[in-house]
């Protein structure tokens, strides 16, 4: 089970085509903050077909749902 495991569970379950989460709210549904590794770990989310963009500026996730 990956550690990201349940931020991906809380993304396909909201059945939303996109979705912004804080830096914040991941570490409320995570129960600790994302670290440099979710580069990496991002891609099994973009693997279920998420695009995945995330901004240090304004300290957010971005996700969509990719085209089909």
């Amino acid at each position: 089970m990956s550690k990201y495991e349940p931020l991906w569970n809380y993304i396909v379950n909201k059945n939303s085509n996109s979705l912004e989460l804080s830096f914040d709210d991941v570490k409320n549904i995570l129960g600790y903050e994302i670290d440099h590794s979710f580069l990496n770990y991002k891609k099994e989310l973009e693997a279920q077909g998420y695009i995945i963009k995330i901004s240090l500026k304004n300290k957010t996730i971005n996700i969509k749902k990719a085209s089909n």
